[in-house]
């Protein structure tokens, strides 16, 4: 029950790919795990028994216990995947039709059309003001 209950906390903190790496940040730090581009800016080497992560465009986190062996003995790597099923906006979205204000959706996550007017929604995301230019 315990372990059920601390799940859905975590499903509660965790909409979009985004709130998952941050609840999964959030969460690693209380188990003493470590930014690793904090180590690597300081200068720090890893020793066996380190514990890192490291977050990709915030939507993926790669935790790392260091080993005592040398890496060519071997990993042990366990896999996951953040599956959001949700609703976005496509780009310029906002169209006009019959005089209403309609917005372009696509799907992700296995979501079916006719479920979305069946539950409560939420609006979790980012919003883009402006893009710089390279």
């Amino acid at each position: 029950m315990d372990f059920s209950e601390d799940y859905k906390k975590f499903m509660d903190a965790s909409k979009t790919e985004r709130e998952a790496c941050n609840e999964i940040v959030r969460r690693a730090k209380e188990k003493g795990f470590v930014d690793i581009n904090e180590l690597i800016s300081q200068g720090k080497k890893l020793n066996a028994g380190d514990k890192v992560y490291a977050v990709n465009k915030d939507k993926a986190v790669a935790l790392f216990i260091v080993g005592n062996e040398p890496i060519e003995n071997g990993l042990n790597i366990v896999g996951s995947h953040i599956d959001s099923p949700r609703i976005d906006l496509k780009p310029n979205a906002l169209y006009e039709d019959e005089a209403f204000a309609m917005l372009e959706t696509h799907y992700y996550g296995g979501i079916k059309k006719y479920q979305w007017v069946t539950i409560p929604l939420a609006i979790h995301g980012v919003v883009v003001k402006r893009v710089e230019k390279l």
